[in-house]
């Protein structure tokens, strides 16, 4: 399992939209994925989860990845949250 912390650049966070493009960027891979805020954890896969953590921009998160493909799971989501989903 890695880990890695990252901070939300977008103006809205992982809200609707930017969140739509995460969960379709962590099904895209293999392994299992998380993001956890302060002391909760949700599936990175799930839109309802990865919403329910009300994550606003300049907020640092950690993802976490078990599996195959958990380094490029890591990296590709970090590089999505870093160029601020295109926003």
């Amino acid at each position: 399992m890695t880990s890695q912390n990252v901070t939300i650049q977008n103006n809205v966070g992982l809200h609707a939209r930017p969140a739509t493009f995460f969960i379709q960027k962590a099904n895209s891979y293999k392994s299992s994925i998380w993001v956890e805020k302060e002391d909760r954890r949700v599936n990175a896969k799930s839109l309802l989860g990865v919403l329910s953590l009300g994550i606003v921009k300049g907020m640092t998160v950690t993802l976490f990845a078990d599996g195959p493909d958990e380094k490029e799971a890591l990296e590709g989501l970090s590089e999505l949250v870093n160029t601020g989903f295109s926003e």
